[in-house]
């Protein structure tokens, strides 16, 4: 990186007068306790709730999730069959089964991992989410990449056209991280990248794009169904294929199954 002292102060003023003045500061994972901390089992819940999903479709979901498992140890202690029942509308149902499991492996342990290397040992969570609790959670200032602080330091440093790689957004990122505000300055990058995102059309430039399939008619749609019309009650094959009407239904099954998220007591499917 070789961007100029000027360059940075100016973007560093940018963002910050951005989130001062539309910041969304009610969004329910950034209130803090009581005592005046970040519960990190909060944070780990939102976190795997926004991976590929919006916020104002996660809001709703989180609030409900929490309300049902309030705790970490309440969320170990549940079926995984509630769990998924909670969890639908968000897709990508993976998410919640990682999610209960690092809740039991938490549970286990007796404490939340205060690392990034302790949490990366948890399923589902890589070292971008890693690095994102550790900035909610304990406002420690690790550097951690996703799709709006590519926005914001693609449209900041990188020239009209060029493909970067998170290598150039992480250098970027740790010239201008606030080392005494992390927390709040990455809930700034947050929402001044959403603001970006909804203007400016830069992010296939990062080498790590990928367009997100359609939803409508793909397994995805088929796995949600599924798993829908089985938090209702246990189906048969039989009533799966006229509810569903496709070919890959069997296929679905057989993916789920593989996977956890569904159980077959013959002659039914059940969560």
């Amino acid at each position: 990186m070789h961007d100029t002292k000027e360059q940075q102060i100016t973007f560093l003023k940018t963002l910050w007068s951005y989130y001062q003045a539309y910041g969304r500061h009610d969004l329910p994972w950034r209130v803090a306790e009581p005592d005046g901390s970040f519960d990190p089992y909060k944070i780990l819940v939102s976190e795997l709730m926004l991976q590929q999903t919006q916020v104002a479709r996660v809001v709703p979901k989180y609030a409900a999730f929490l309300q049902h498992f309030p705790s970490v140890e309440c969320l170990a202690a549940a079926p995984l069959g509630d769990v998924l029942c909670v969890w639908q509308g968000l897709g990508y149902n993976r998410r919640a089964k990682f999610l209960w499991h690092a809740a039991k492996a938490i549970s286990t342990a007796g404490e939340f991992p205060v690392s990034t290397a302790g949490l990366m040992k948890l399923p589902g969570v890589g070292a971008n989410t890693a690095g994102a609790i550790m900035a909610y959670a304990y406002n420690k200032p690790a550097v951690f990449v996703e799709t709006n602080i590519r926005t914001v330091y693609i449209h900041h440093f990188a020239q009209a056209g060029e493909i970067v790689s998170d290598d150039f957004v992480r250098a970027a990122l740790t010239q201008t991280l606030d080392h005494e505000h992390p927390r709040e300055f990455y809930w700034a990058l947050m929402d001044y990248g959403t603001h970006l995102k909804s203007r400016i059309r830069n992010i296939a430039q990062s080498k790590h794009y990928t367009k997100q399939s359609k939803f409508h008619g793909s397994k995805r749609q088929i796995r949600g169904t599924v798993i829908r019309l089985l938090s209702e009650k246990p189906m048969t094959l039989a009533e799966l294929r006229r509810m569903i009407a496709d070919d890959r239904c069997e296929i679905v099954l057989e993916e789920l199954l593989t996977e956890g998220l569904i159980r077959y007591k013959p002659p039914q499917y059940t969560l």
